[in-house]
């Protein structure tokens, strides 16, 4: 019998060959198509709640080169995953940076943690590993990159209006770059909080989908979050975009020549309204089919009636219920 398999298969001298858990045969020096067919498949490729936009638009395309590297090393996915913690951490540390290079650089660092962020799980998936190691230094990664972000952001603006020491005016830039970050923290934590409460009850994983996601459009919370699909405001929170947006002020503050005076207002800007997005999103949480309760509440039965009894019934207890009975 003639097998028809690929010209850079390693065949083993029992004539086996390597298979991954989604039967797909691992090559030891995969093509790129046999790579996207095993690490890009089409359900990955629709996650729109879990694929940020620059992964749809082109980190997705080249991503795969870097993979195609990594998988022919000993490096594991985890290890990825580690080092885009790091390059997350960076952003922050990049925001101390005077001028405009400082917000750059951060711009700089976001592309490449989600470029890593691509490959961690690319390369997880040709090797066929999964665990809740990964899915949890992936979560500390974009947690903590988002609040270092903003900490990084307020102590830069407390340097610029408080050179020599901090005055006031520098301590509330750095009080407000910390608030915004555990606010960040918060925003992001509340999507974790639901699926934890839904595993903590013993209800099944919400699927990666927006039908899944989707509330009554005749409640009041649907009609509030239906209309905010038109000011995504929330979707400016993610460390991507909180780059560009403060490297943008950097630029104005520049052009008008007062260091860090754009970056001030849109940080307590920022502030000011991922307040409102937190309410937002508790009530969205909170009032949605996604933690509805699992039972409908008490049975009002006949003592008599039930087969199981948490405690032996007395008499004195025997005798309550007769008198609430009789009135």
């Amino acid at each position: 019998m003639t097998h028809n398999f690929p010209s850079n298969l390693q065949v083993s001298a029992d004539g086996t060959v390597p298979v991954g858990p989604d039967g797909l045969i691992r090559p030891a020096n995969p093509t790129l198509a046999q790579l996207r067919a095993v690490c890009q498949p089409p359900h990955v490729r629709a996650r729109k709640n879990a694929e940020h936009w620059t992964a749809e638009l082109y980190l997705r395309h080249i991503s795969i080169y870097f993979t195609r590297v990594l998988v022919k090393t000993r490096i594991t996915a985890n290890q990825v995953t580690t080092l885009m913690m790091i390059t997350g951490w960076f952003m922050g540390a990049a925001m101390l940076i005077p001028g405009i290079w400082g917000p750059l650089i951060a711009v700089v660092f976001s592309q490449v943690q989600l470029y890593l962020d691509c490959c961690d799980g690319e390369v997880a998936r040709w090797r066929g590993v999964r665990g809740p190691k990964g899915i949890f230094i992936d979560m500390v990664a974009h947690h903590s990159t988002e609040a270092a972000v903003a900490v990084g952001v307020g102590v830069r603006v407390a340097m610029g209006v408080s050179p020599s020491a901090f005055t006031a005016a520098g301590w509330a830039a750095a009080w407000a770059g910390a608030t915004l970050g555990v606010l960040l923290l918060m925003n992001r934590s509340q999507s974790i909080m639901m699926h934890a409460s839904r595993a903590f009850a013993g209800v099944e994983k919400l699927p990666d989908t927006s039908e899944a996601r989707a509330m009554p459009p005749a409640s009041l919370i649907g009609r509030l979050r239906s209309m905010a699909r038109f000011v995504p405001f929330h979707r400016m929170l993610h460390a991507v975009e909180l780059s560009l947006i403060f490297f943008a002020a950097s630029i104005v503050s520049a052009v008008i020549g007062q260091p860090v005076v754009a970056e001030s207002w849109v940080m307590w800007v920022l502030l000011v309204a991922t307040v409102g997005v937190n309410v937002g999103h508790f009530c969205a949480q909170v009032f949605s089919a996604r933690l509805a309760p699992l039972s409908t509440g008490w049975e009002y039965k006949r003592p008599e009636d039930v087969q199981a009894q948490p405690v032996e019934l007395t008499d004195a207890t025997d005798a309550s219920v007769r008198t609430s009975g009789e009135n």
